[in-house]
């Protein structure tokens, strides 16, 4: 089972706000990312930044076979979701936005104003493998990239930098707890059993605070001491394959020419020593800057998946108790 994630930059049609500004350029945004999607061949392809169903189901009609197609349905107030496209059919799909609870709302501007859900809808949907059930969320959380009052890219001193820097962290953290939240449920204390996957853009590096809060209990990541001694933890854990990316292609964004890991795929235990390989594609994708609205024509995306392929038939998963 190959399994990836990609923010696919704004997929939006050309008479859209925020999509590009002639067919020309569209047609060759969809082919730029219908070329990248064959190339990795996935089973099941998570995808963020979705501006449309119908652009989305454009850039699918590009795809050899058949394809299914699961849209989240909050998007945030650019029209961006969530969504799955999957060659096995979906036979459940949940769509999830509160925050969990016992979190209070987070104070998103200088307003005051607050928020008691993900600001884009995490959606999971379950497929059948090998003749098993597995369940893959998506998410896609709050950017590091600053938007400021008025669509503003830069701030009007250091003081209102840093305060939206902090609004932008509470709000990526409270998402982060959402996402965990869910996968909570799916593993029911039974990772070594169930069959698990969190996709998705973190917007942040694999050792930031926000994306450690989705692996749950510490100790036994890839590449550690712990990794090979199972624990109680292990049943509620979730293993980023991001070491087993090969080091030179270890990242899927590129920021003022510093590359970052931002996108991720994490396995649950029944799944984690079934991982074949972990990479992402070999074309690096375009530096960027905090000002996105000058990639409104370009083709292809700012960021490139992240790919896992897992052996699923080696050996029969322990059955569900």
């Amino acid at each position: 089972m190959i399994v990836a994630t990609w923010n696919l930059e704004n997929l939006f049609t050309p008479e859209s706000e925020f999509g590009p500004t002639s067919q020309e350029a569209y047609e060759a945004k969809l082919g730029s990312l219908a070329a990248v999607i064959a190339e990795i061949g996935p089973d099941v392809l998570a995808v963020q930044e979705v501006g449309s169903s119908e652009a989305l189901d454009d850039l699918v009609a590009r795809l050899d076979g058949d394809w299914h197609v699961a849209l989240s349905q909050f998007p945030d107030r650019r029209e961006i979701r969530v969504g799955f496209v999957s060659r096995p059919v979906f036979d459940d799909v949940e769509d999830v936005r509160d925050f969990p609870p016992l979190l209070r709302p987070v104070q998103v501007d200088d307003e005051g104003a607050t928020i008691a859900a993900a600001n884009r809808g995490v959606l999971r949907v379950r497929v059948t493998s090998e003749g098993r059930p597995v369940d893959l969320a998506t998410c896609h959380l709050k950017s590091k990239l600053l938007t400021y009052p008025g669509e503003r890219f830069s701030p009007h001193d250091e003081g209102e930098r840093a305060r939206f820097g902090a609004y932008a962290l509470y709000q990526r953290a409270a998402e982060a707890v959402t996402v965990r939240s869910l996968a909570d449920r799916l593993l029911d204390g039974r990772g070594g059993e169930r069959a698990v996957i969190v996709l998705g853009d973190l917007n942040d590096e694999p050792y930031a605070a926000t994306t450690q809060i989705l692996l749950g209990p510490p100790g036994s990541e890839i590449g550690t001491e712990g990794f090979e001694r199972p624990d109680q933890g292990d049943r509620r854990r979730l293993w980023n394959v991001a070491p087993l990316i090969p080091e030179e292609r270890r990242f899927t964004r590129v920021y003022r020419g510093r590359p970052e890991l931002v996108d991720h795929v994490l396995v649950s235990h029944a799944l984690v020593q079934r991982v074949i390989r972990a990479d992402t594609t070999a074309q690096a994708p375009p530096s960027i800057t905090e000002f996105p609205s000058k990639r409104r024509n370009a083709s292809g995306s700012d960021h490139r998946p992240v790919v896992a392929e897992l052996d699923l038939a080696a050996q029969p998963l322990p059955a569900d108790t």
